[in-house]
């Protein structure tokens, strides 16, 4: 075949594609954009802009808005810029549009399982349709003695301590902290010694400060299981539905929305995130309206001005607040679960707030954030107490003589769902790790393996709790191996994929249905063997396949109902495109070299697996393809590039391969633009399936993607639709969907963003490079993207140079988390020993 191009004659570069901007004042808009619902199911395609012309804005968006290009970003592509820019004096105006209307731009954060919504890999802004079923972690395994916690369990502990007298303190205060130099006593003090840090003056032991000596770190070897019976744990419950608002709420907050001069459309997306009590918290702090996907900062502040006249302004408490959660929120859609407090300073100098170091002290003495120290000294020594005497809540003073040498201590802020996501997180891990039986002898199991690395695998999980398994698809038959090998023994052994796609072949090739399930089925009781008398799942040997696609709290949710002594097998592809949620589990596992390591041996086949197992190291290498595995076809602009994509899908595939339209998965960077998802899903069903769209613009035989929570996309076909709402199938699952979700949680699905894809595979895959998708293209995407085809991959190339220079030079960029920390401090150091 003809290598991949590194040049495209006749191949234009094309501006970026714009998302529909949100209409001034006054504008014409009559509604909502049918491509904006309030939550989309391109896990969570929500609307940028849905409170309709631009407010008047004392401040620009910075941090929140810094992935408003046109094709969508993924959390790994959107750097972390913080810009300020000047506010605008006339920005005065409300809110709302003349006619009350609101506009939605709408962008794309793939959904690929994970619970919670992620921008996706093309560089469009990013908005969360953060919904009421979101699941938060759990708490934390049972803690050891004091006398045997580590220094991780200790800063755990000590954070946990912190967050307590954080409400405390909150409880007490008759009024907001002023923001400013109003400070006084401990605040003050503590304002003091965030500084102190970040400048290097003293180790950051402040912020980390205890009433009582730190605990004595445990010994290096793993403690043994505990003899006394352990409390019954909880059963995980199904992420519910979102519960229909009443229509007495509605109206007060309707009323609350007219008084502001906001669009009443906002009414009921702002009781569906802040509940029966929306009216009274928009009305006593309307900054509360940022709860609300798509609501930027300057229309809430015309929001706030409109209720609260002079009263507010750029430093308000309540803003600065509001605007750190905003800040912190956006980033998780990026996939972080913390942030540097200077950048989110920065973010906060960019909109307009005078004094950002006092609005970080008042968020996190609101417990909005968390306040977390990395480097510099972890437990306070001796020699502190000769420092100066601590306060009331145990913070000292700083040290002018401190050792100017001393490495900083880099403060970070998260949110408080995300923070106990990883420490639950970590804590369970660190208990499977340390209850597994690790004399087992599983040599005979492992002697009849079909392969070299699936032998090493089942030899490996015998002695361990916690196994990181990598490699790619080819890769799959060692974990069935070991789900074979392990029922063999008599366990109770069952692989959990992240698809039904995936589910699917695992089950062939185990042979048997029984062992692979889904996770969300497996967490639902829905599939699976369910759970045992003390609330865990009834399971002795977990394998969770497409790894990457799990987001902190998911994993945390996942771990904490694993029983004691069960084991856990983590195996998935690094190269692929990360978790839609927040967080990167496997990749922090892997980095923490917290438990053994088996990668694969085992090659992907074919011309298609020769050209991954290239761009997997930064090649983008010319394949032989005798039998057309892999076409690449030039275009010159989006139209053509339109215009080939049908003709692929419709007529060259299914006369040269005998793959029809239906199993033909058409794969872009974007949502937005000329050849975005939008694009091509309109001309496909044009082509395939034409139809007035008579069910909320949709007809039976329609390809759809529905998005029942954010970050999970499930593919499926209409069936039908009635007074209960719109019938989907679902990979031979039936789903109803009610009609008042088909807007916000369906949309077509001929053509899906990659990570969308990701976890599954079709017997062919269509990728579309329109000349605008460069700066959407990574390493991760395009080896996502075109690992999708089983036996045939078209290429529709008109990105001329950015392919190649994606392979060789865009690296997947890196999520600011806290589980390896946690990791490494939690396990000993020999538990990660690597093989393989």
């Amino acid at each position: 075949m003809t290598a991949l191009p590194g040049e495209t004659p006749g191949t234009d570069d094309a501006p970026a594609e714009d998302a529909p901007a949100a209409p001034a004042p006054g504008g014409g808009a009559d509604g909502p954009s049918p491509d904006g619902p309030t939550a989309g199911p391109d896990a969570a395609e929500a609307p940028e802009a849905a409170a309709g012309g631009a407010a008047g804005a004392d401040a620009v968006d910075v941090v929140a808005e810094a992935a408003s290009a046109s094709s969508e970003e993924p959390p790994e592509a959107v750097e972390e810029s913080a810009k300020t820019e000047e506010p605008s004096e006339a920005a005065n105006s409300s809110v709302a549009s003349a006619d009350g209307s609101a506009a939605e731009e709408t962008s794309e954060a793939s959904a690929d399982g994970s619970e919670s919504a992620e921008a996706s890999e093309d560089g469009s802004e990013t908005a969360e349709a953060s919904e009421d079923g979101s699941e938060t972690a759990e708490g934390s395994a049972d803690a050891a003695p004091a006398a045997e916690l580590s220094e991780a369990q200790a800063e755990l502990a000590a954070q946990r301590e912190l967050r307590e007298r954080i409400e405390k303190r909150k409880a007490e205060k008759a009024a907001p902290i002023s923001a400013g130099g109003g400070l006084s006593g401990t605040a003050a003090d503590l304002l003091a010694a965030v500084r102190a840090v970040e400048s290097g003056e003293k180790a950051g032991t402040a912020f980390f400060a205890r009433t009582a000596p730190a605990p004595t770190p445990a010994p290096a070897s793993p403690r043994p299981a505990p003899a006394a019976a352990q409390p019954p744990r909880p059963a995980v419950p199904e992420v519910p539905a979102p519960q229909a608002a009443s229509p007495e709420a509605l109206e007060a907050v309707r009323a609350v929305l007219a008084q502001g001069g906001a669009p009443e459309a906002l009414a009921r997306p702002a009781v569906d995130a802040l509940g029966e009590q929306a009216a009274e918290l928009l009305r006593t702090d309307p900054w509360h309206l940022l709860a609300v996907s798509g609501v930027r900062p300057e229309q809430a502040d015309g929001f706030a001005r409109a209720l609260l006249g002079s009263e507010c302004g750029p430093d308000d408490g309540r803003r600065t607040a509001a605007l750190v959660g905003r800040l912190l929120e956006q980033a998780a859609l990026r996939g972080h679960t913390a942030l540097d407090a200077a950048t989110v300073r920065t973010a906060l100098a960019g909109h307009a707030v005078r004094d950002p170091d006092a609005a970080v002290l008042n968020a996190v003495e609101e417990g909005v954030a968390l306040l977390f120290g990395e480097g510099g000294d972890a437990e306070p020594d001796e020699t502190d107490a000769e420092d100066g005497e601590p306060d009331e809540d145990g913070v000292r003073e700083a040290d002018p003589t401190a050792d100017a040498d001393a490495a900083p201590v880099r403060m970070f802020l998260g949110l408080d769902r995300y923070a106990l996501a990883e420490e639950s997180l970590a804590d369970g891990l660190a208990r499977l790790v340390n209850t597994c039986e690790k004399t087992a002898d599983w040599t005979e199991a492992a002697a009849g393996a079909p392969s070299p690395s699936a032998a090493e695998l089942i030899r490996t999980v015998a002695s361990a709790g916690l196994v990181v398994h990598s490699g790619g698809e080819a890769a799959r038959a060692e974990p069935a191996a070991l789900i074979a090998a392990a029922r063999g023994l008599g366990l109770r052994a069952v692989g959990a994929a992240h698809s039904e796609d995936g589910r699917r072949r695992l089950a062939a090739a185990t042979g048997d249905p029984a062992t692979a399930v889904t996770l969300a089925g497996l967490l639902s009781g829905a599939q699976g063997p369910g759970r045992d008398e003390d609330g865990a799942l009834a399971l002795d040997l977990l394998i969770v396949l497409d790894a990457p696609q799990l987001d902190v709290e998911g994993a945390a949710v996942l771990v904490e109902a694993l029983a004691d002594g069960a084991r856990l097998v983590l195996s998935g592809d690094p190269g692929v495109l990360g978790s839609a949620g927040a967080g990167r589990v496997f990749a922090d596992v892997l980095a923490a070299r917290a438990c053994p390591q088996v990668v694969s041996r085992t090659p992907d086949p074919g011309p298609i697996g020769e050209l991954i197992s290239g761009i997997g190291i930064g090649e983008l290498n010319q394949v032989d393809a005798p039998g057309k595995e892999v076409v690449i076809v030039p275009v010159r602009d989006a139209g053509e590039a339109v215009h080939r994509t049908v003709q692929l899908v419709a007529d060259s595939v299914p006369r040269a391969f005998s793959i029809p339209a239906e199993e033909t998965q058409v794969i872009t960077v974007g949502h937005g633009g000329a050849a975005g998802t939008r694009a091509l899903n309109e001309a496909l069903k044009q082509r395939l399936n034409p139809g007035p769209g008579r069910f909320g613009g949709f007809d039976p035989g329609d390809r759809v993607v529905h998005v029942p929570a954010p970050g999970r996309a499930v593919p499926g076909v209409v069936r039908s639709a009635d007074g209960e709402g719109l019938h989907l199938d679902c990979g031979g699952v039936p789903v109803v969907v009610p009609q008042e979700r088909v807007e916000s949680s369906v949309r077509h699905g001929w053509a899906l963003s990659a990570h969308q894809a990701a976890g599954m595979r079709w017997p062919a895959a269509v990728v579309v490079l329109p000349g605008d998708a460069a700066q959407g293209l990574s390493r991760p995407w395009v080896y996502t993207a075109f690992g999708r085809g089983e036996r045939h991959l078209s290429v529709v190339h008109g990105a001329d140079r950015a392919l190649p220079h994606a392979v060789a030079e865009v690296p997947a960029q890196e999520r600011t988390t806290r589980l390896r920390p946690l990791l490494e401090a939690l396990l000993t150091p020999d538990a990660g020993s690597p093989t393989g």
